[in-house]
């Protein structure tokens, strides 16, 4: 086993890394490079800090199965993302960032309404969302840009009926979560947008306590802050973290997706040509290993000495799970580089792995199974209404996207 220290191994490359130009829905290539010739190295990030970059599928899994790994960013070593998430996460705190058991009890306080079964329950409604978006672009003007006219709004839509956010509003969590989920913001930006809606929330929770309805943030001011189990403080967090994760993630996936089928074409009409949910569902799975939208790593710090892949982690280590190109494993996905719908990539980790998976995939799933099974279809020769060169990707977000996507039919 070789002990690697920053001091001993070579000068760290810079992360994130660049992305090729032509290249939007591949992995940075020096990512790649890594993941072949060095899974688990150094990188030096924006604040000089040198924490362990770490690039293979199964590595990606282990550690964060691992309980000596920690998501808590005031952990010794842990990675923050930039200046404004090391000025302000201790405000911005929810349970994704916590470790157990503290994470285990916010967590379970909202975990009944993303069980599948609730979930799939929900489906009749998310479909009704998508097709009367869909007859809504077909009745109006060309070209659209499917990000505001469908993606966003299918994905508010969606999330606002299942916390009880009134829908109206969409501008302003949608404006404020931009300034959160962009990597250039600063620490003042993230903490007015974090404030406002907090206190958006806040008052939410309030009203819903005096009026419950049959929604999650009036289950959380009953029957959780109601009966002390959480405090209001917890229950306006929880509900940020729910409806930016359900509305602007989800939305990525949408466009990009379109995007990456419209570039490949006898894919595409794999899902325009087919009326098999199974068929539709596996190519859910394979869009999210291929795009893979949390592109800056997930970020962790170890807690004790960890011996992996020939290395050992120190405690005070900071490490970035590189999900991106766990992804693109070719141990894992021969051929990673293939957009392949027929493909089985259920054990992508595009929602993480262990404790801390990502509480809403089945939502998200059930959302883009709608989307997929249903656009093409409808609208058969949907088509760029510019050329893929024009358009700006989402490379300054901790979530990948595009900003527009205009289409044409």
């Amino acid at each position: 086993m070789t002990e690697i220290t920053a001091e001993a191994s070579a000068e760290p490359s810079e992360y994130p890394m660049p992305r090729a130009a032509g290249c939007p829905f591949a992995p940075a290539p020096a990512l790649r490079a890594a993941q072949t010739h060095r899974p688990l190295s150094r990188v030096r990030i924006w604040d000089g800090t040198s924490p362990w970059l770490v690039t293979r599928h199964d590595h990606v899994r282990t550690l964060l199965g691992d309980p000596r790994v920690s998501a808590d960013p005031s952990s010794a070593g842990y990675p923050h993302t930039n200046e404004a998430g090391r000025s302000t996460f201790r405000e911005r705190q929810s349970f994704i960032t916590m470790d157990d058991p503290e994470h285990a009890r916010l967590r379970r306080m909202v975990t009944a309404p993303f069980a599948i079964k609730k979930v799939e329950a929900l489906r009749p409604a998310v479909q009704k969302i998508v097709d009367e978006l869909i007859d809504d672009m077909l009745a109006g003007p060309k070209p659209v840009d499917l990000v505001e006219a469908f993606a966003l709004p299918v994905t508010s839509l969606v999330i606002c009926e299942l916390l009880g956010v009134p829908y109206g509003d969409h501008d302003l969590f949608q404006r404020n979560t931009k300034a959160i989920v962009r990597r250039t913001s600063t620490p003042d930006e993230v903490r007015s947008a974090f404030a406002t809606l907090t206190g958006y929330l806040s008052e939410l929770v309030s009203a819903k306590a005096a009026r419950p309805q049959d929604d999650l943030l009036s289950t959380l001011a009953t029957e959780r802050v109601g009966t002390g189990q959480m405090t209001p403080q917890e229950a306006a967090r929880m509900g940020v973290l729910l409806l930016i994760a359900g509305h602007e993630t989800t939305a990525n996936m949408i466009a990009l997706g379109t995007l990456a089928l419209l570039q490949h074409p006898e894919q595409l009409a794999l899902l325009r040509e087919t009326d098999d949910p199974k068929i539709v569902a596996g190519a859910v799975e394979e869009l999210l290993r291929y795009l893979s939208i949390v592109h800056t790593g997930r970020r962790r710090a170890a807690l004790e000495d960890i011996e992996i892949g020939g290395e050992v982690i120190r405690a005070g280590d900071g490490l970035i799970l590189a999900g991106e190109v766990a992804n693109w494993d070719p141990e894992v996905f021969p051929g990673p580089d293939r957009l392949d719908l027929t493909r089985d990539a259920r054990r992508h980790v595009a929602f993480g792995f262990g404790v801390h998976q990502c509480l809403g995939q089945p939502l998200a799933r059930v959302e883009l199974q709608a989307v997929y099974g249903t656009l093409y279809s409808r609208i058969p020769t949907l088509a760029l209404a510019t050329g893929i060169d024009q358009l700006e990707f989402k490379h300054d977000g901790f979530v990948y996207g595009v900003y527009e996507l205009p289409l044409t039919w």
